[in-house]
């Protein structure tokens, strides 16, 4: 198992960016495919991105693509989720996740997700 804390969430006007970082305790980061989630109030959680244990590939909601990019270093046990051009859209509590299993490919599918950081604010002002 591993723990997740994200931090880098606050308040940003509309075409700013901002930087989530997740850091994971334990020496086993690299066996996990990550995936960064996020809920607006009164909405279900939605997947963000997610990204191989590797670095090498990487998944996109359309809603972000193009302007977050999802990246991870397996040396810091860190993945970072960096959001340009940020919207009010995009106002929500974000969620970084760890799926464990012997999978390959990451997935946008929640419920393959069974680790879970605490959520960091992210608030877009217009």
């Amino acid at each position: 198992q591993v723990q997740l804390v994200e931090s880098g969430g606050g308040l940003v006007q509309a075409g700013g960016s901002l930087r989530l970082s997740c850091a994971s305790s334990g020496r086993t980061f690299s066996r996990y495919l990550m995936g960064w989630f996020r809920q607006a109030p009164g909405k279900e959680r939605e997947f963000v991105a997610a990204i191989s244990r590797s670095g090498g590939t990487t998944l996109y909601s359309d809603s972000v693509k193009g302007r977050f990019t999802i990246s991870r270093d397996n040396a810091k046990n860190t993945v970072y989720l960096q959001m340009n051009s940020l919207k009010p859209e995009d106002t929500a509590a974000y969620y970084c996740a760890a799926d464990g299993s012997l999978v390959v490919t990451p997935t946008t599918r929640e419920e393959r997700y069974d680790q879970w950081g605490q959520g960091t604010q992210v608030t877009v002002s217009s």
